[in-house]
């Protein structure tokens, strides 16, 4: 089988692409931006996706109506910075029926969840974007023996870096941004 030549508006122009670009090149759903460069997402194991419709119910369902839970949405951090978190809290009052992302004064917490093709992204690059752009909020999950485990980090405004606010297995018990508990052991039984 012969390689597909890839389409002219999808080699990067010169400094690379632009978080507008998102919005107007044929890419696959769930492409990020990132450093001028487009990552399209890999097929998401089942057991991966079943774990964030838990997380996105949980949140949900205990959520001030002054925010709105999203997932499949990005964020423009830069021009040419527009990552998609797995989920995202954000405020109600930046919601509107046509967007395509949120800025990033708008999003309370970014979370995601960790896959082989997405480690680095995950754990390094996109949390540092995350509390440079002043998203008050961050939580990794990853599975570990096959349990999920959530980080969970709050900005620290003097250095504009996450610091480590509790580690969650099993369950997931925290009071801010709001008061949240969700088993984590749900994804199991659906």
């Amino acid at each position: 089988m012969c390689a597909q030549p890839v389409p002219d508006r999808l080699i990067p122009p010169p400094g690379g692409f632009r978080a507008e670009d998102l919005d107007r090149l044929p890419v696959p759903p769930r492409t990020e931006l990132l450093d001028g460069s487009l990552f399209p997402a890999g097929p998401r194991k089942a057991s991966l996706g079943v774990l964030l419709d838990v997380l996105v119910r949980g949140l949900r369902s205990c959520a001030p109506p002054e925010y709105r839970v999203r997932r499949q949405m990005t964020v423009t951090l830069g021009p040419h910075q527009r990552p998609e978190p797995d989920l995202m809290l954000v405020q109600a009052s930046a919601v509107d029926e046509e967007q395509t992302d949120f800025a990033p004064a708008s999003v309370v917490l970014a979370a995601e969840i960790v896959s082989p093709e997405s480690v680095d992204r995950d754990r390094v690059r996109k949390p540092q974007l995350y509390a440079e752009a002043g998203i008050p909020h961050f939580w990794r999950i990853e599975k570990k023996n096959g349990d999920p485990v959530v980080y969970v980090y709050e900005l620290d405004p003097a250095t504009n870096r996450y610091i480590p606010s509790g580690l969650h297995r099993n369950r997931l018990k925290v009071d801010l941004p709001y008061s949240v508990d969700i088993d984590l052991t749900e994804y199991r039984r659906l």
